[in-house]
């Protein structure tokens, strides 16, 4: 396969999740804001970039508004819901002699009916308009696409970006003290909800919710979940022939990563919940940086070997 087919690939996985999972991050926070009056809203919004990745303006006031701006409608925001859309659809179009046209229609349809601006009272609309238009579009790649190397590229994007946007959303529990979303909230905007209450057959706690999304086996929104699947991926791609250790350095600080969170007390984790969202985050970073270095590399120079006698 070309590098740039599956670098577009990888790509179009991971923005489409992560429109999707900017939008379910918003969708959480911009509603408790709009419910809790006494919350400083421009230091919650403020923490809510931070989480994302981007930081505003220092001058301004930032409120509800701003942050809808920033990070849903803005179209050269790389963090922004529009971006990775666009982004999504500029990398199927680069790759569309793989892409199927149920697809390629799918992302064409989505950037085109993309808002620029988006009234108070359609913001929750607008933000399951991303998420169906999403799901659509990974469920009309996973249904027509033979399970080879172009599948297992997009896989990986999407499964290291989801669990990247997972530890985020969770990092957005402890955004404020006081006020930060529920674990019944984070559970419904995660789709987990009704999975978790047939899993735990009872009323949502903090040590329960927290094990679910973190360290479940078979939800596959969960951090250990996506970052096995991954693995899964990056091992599809080229399996391991290695006697001793590990080689591939994406699946081995992947590996890491799961390593820690799967044989660490829960307890343990959700006191330490901010760091190790953040090490998860790093570790997928490292490891899509290594991918990248690997597969798709953008500076080769070519050089002449020369005729052999």
């Amino acid at each position: 396969m070309l590098s740039r087919i599956a670098e577009s690939l990888f790509w179009i996985g991971r923005y489409l999740e992560r429109a999707d999972g900017t939008a379910r991050i918003l969708d959480v926070q911009l509603q408790l804001l709009l419910e809790d009056r006494w919350v400083d809203e421009d230091g919650a919004c403020r923490a809510l970039l931070g989480v994302m990745g981007t930081t505003g303006p220092e001058d301004v006031w930032l409120d509800r508004d701003a942050v809808l701006g920033i990070l849903a409608v803005n179209r050269q925001h790389p963090s922004s819901i529009a971006y990775s859309l666009h982004a999504a659809r500029e990398n199927a179009r680069r790759a569309r002699e793989i892409v199927s046209s149920e697809l390629w229609e799918c992302l064409n349809t989505t950037t085109t009916r993309m808002p620029r601006h988006i009234a108070s009272e359609r913001v929750h609309d607008f933000f399951h308009w991303v998420r169906e238009r999403t799901a659509l579009a990974v469920g009309t790649y996973e249904t027509a696409m033979s399970r080879d190397d172009a599948y297992q590229f997009f896989r990986l994007g999407l499964s290291l970006e989801r669990a990247d946007m997972t530890a985020r959303l969770l990092a957005t529990r402890t955004l404020t003290e006081v006020s930060g979303p529920s674990w019944t909230t984070i559970l419904r905007s995660c789709g987990a909800y009704e999975a978790y209450l047939r899993t735990y057959r009872g009323v949502s706690s903090m040590r329960n919710a927290a094990e679910f999304l973190l360290v479940d086996r078979i939800f596959p929104r969960s951090v250990l979940f996506t970052m096995n699947d991954a693995v899964g991926a990056l091992t599809a791609l080229e399996p391991r022939t290695d006697r001793i250790g590990v080689g591939d350095t994406a699946v081995r600080v992947l590996g890491q990563a799961v390593s820690t969170l799967e044989y660490r007390p829960v307890a343990e984790i959700i006191e330490n919940l901010p760091q190790m969202m953040t090490d998860v985050q790093r570790a997928t970073s490292a490891a899509s940086d290594d991918i990248k270095a690997r597969y798709f590399p953008s500076q080769v120079v070519p050089t002449w070997a020369g005729e052999r006698a």
